[in-house]
């Protein structure tokens, strides 16, 4: 028999989160060395509990998703979805326009299926999650990266995206708060790539999914609050913000003129009819987990174990700054931050780098071109341990860059 070839749509697709860095880990857990794993947004593994509101929604109702559920989602989830969503500012969001999947990862790929034809480009940050720029590869079309500027906090650069678009370019999508760097973008800046989108007349994709996550007082505006005549995608879930990674529970809505969106409802309703439906066990708990702000908010305050585990490695970060290791924006959102190797310590491979450093320290992490990012000298730290030893972790990675060299 002939070999069977792989198919070429998945040569580009990466995951570095669970990459080979990642497998090498796993190798050394299993022969019994203990691995700090700061490589991957998930607050279970680090002893965080689900809120007492999405424990109770579950209890007592486990007979309601038995049965395969509305394959857009449960109406009274997708009721509070876009309730949720109003009062985000969304002017016009029905359940009919709300999208339950596995994940935001099932309803991007979804997403990017239903708007890209082979050939089209997506205009997408760099660094970013790579789940947005392997939607774009599956589905034939090619992720273009606009520059967030580290120097200006990690905003959007839109002179950049101005260069960028061509008649191939089908949407932009924004993250924010963004993941990998922390970034909140101001209601400013927000709006001007919203004036980008309408004067190139391009779908706008908004992954909000860390909105519910802001460490600080900072002002905060959902981009289809600002685009009411723009159609645009809103991405959304729970893993973070409860704390429920394996709950699975993403969603995307749709808003602005219904013209322009009836196509992507279209399609988007036969990518959920061939799925059946998403996990309705899971969807049993979103709207409780959408009435309780209280406790995201608690967490994220001083005081709060998300809040002061950022304030503990920052104080770490500062430290090594002055030393003149590394160089650092302070996030004010989300578990991460994506600091900067200085100069003088040569990374000529980043991913090597994050092997090394899980040899020689066992502390787990991303390096910056995971995010397909452009230079070696970043990485992404996830800021979920206690303070105390996320504390002595970055001081650990410090130890380690001190003393390093690439040959």
């Amino acid at each position: 028999m002939r070999p069977i070839e792989a198919s070429d749509k998945l040569q580009k697709i990466h995951s570095d989160i669970r990459g080979p860095v990642y497998e090498k880990s796993q190798e050394m857990r299993r022969a019994g060395i203990d691995i700090l794993r700061l490589n991957t947004g998930n607050p279970a593994t680090f002893g965080f509990k689900m809120p007492e509101s999405v424990r109770n929604a579950l209890l007592n109702h486990e007979e309601e998703a038995v049965a395969y559920c509305d394959a857009r989602g449960m109406l009274k989830a997708r009721e509070a979805i876009a309730a949720y969503h109003t009062s985000r500012g969304i002017a016009g969001v029905t359940p009919d326009d709300v999208y339950i999947g596995n994940g935001v990862s099932e309803v991007a790929e979804m997403l990017c299926a239903s708007i890209l034809n082979f050939g089209d480009e997506l205009l997408m940050p760099r660094p970013s999650y790579s789940l947005w720029s392997n939607g774009a590869y599956l589905a034939g079309a090619k992720p273009v990266f606009y520059t967030c500027d580290e120097k200006s906090g990690w905003y959007p650069d839109v002179k950049e995206m101005e260069k960028l678009v061509t008649d191939r370019t089908k949407a932009v999508l924004l993250i924010n708060p963004n993941n990998p760097t922390g970034a909140v973008y101001p209601p400013e800046v927000v709006r001007e790539v919203v004036e980008f989108a309408r004067r190139h007349e391009l779908l706008i994709i908004s992954d909000e999914i860390y909105d519910r996550l802001i460490l600080d007082d900072l002002p905060y505006v959902s981009t289809a609050s600002l685009a009411p005549d723009l159609p645009v995608v809103t991405t959304n879930g729970l893993s973070k913000s409860h704390l429920i990674c394996g709950f699975r529970i993403g969603w995307l809505a749709l808003s602005g003129p219904r013209e322009l969106t009836a196509p992507i409802s279209q399609c988007i309703n036969k990518l959920c009819a061939l799925r059946l439906c998403g996990n309705a066990l899971a969807q049993l708990v979103v709207p409780a987990a959408l009435e309780d702000e209280q406790s995201t908010r608690e967490m994220c305050s001083p005081g709060g174990r998300v809040y002061e585990q950022r304030e503990a490695a920052c104080r770490a970060l500062d430290e090594l700054q002055a030393e003149g290791i590394l160089s650092y924006n302070k996030p004010h959102a989300a578990f991460y931050v994506f600091p900067r190797v200085a100069d003088h310590i040569v990374i000529k491979n980043d991913r090597q780098m994050a092997f090394d450093l899980l040899e020689q320290k066992h502390i787990l992490l991303v390096a910056g071109s995971g995010f397909d990012w452009i230079d070696m000298q970043h990485f992404r730290l996830v800021l979920l341990p206690e303070p105390d030893e996320l504390y002595k972790a970055v001081k650990d990675i410090g130890d380690f860059l001190r003393g390093y060299r690439q040959d």
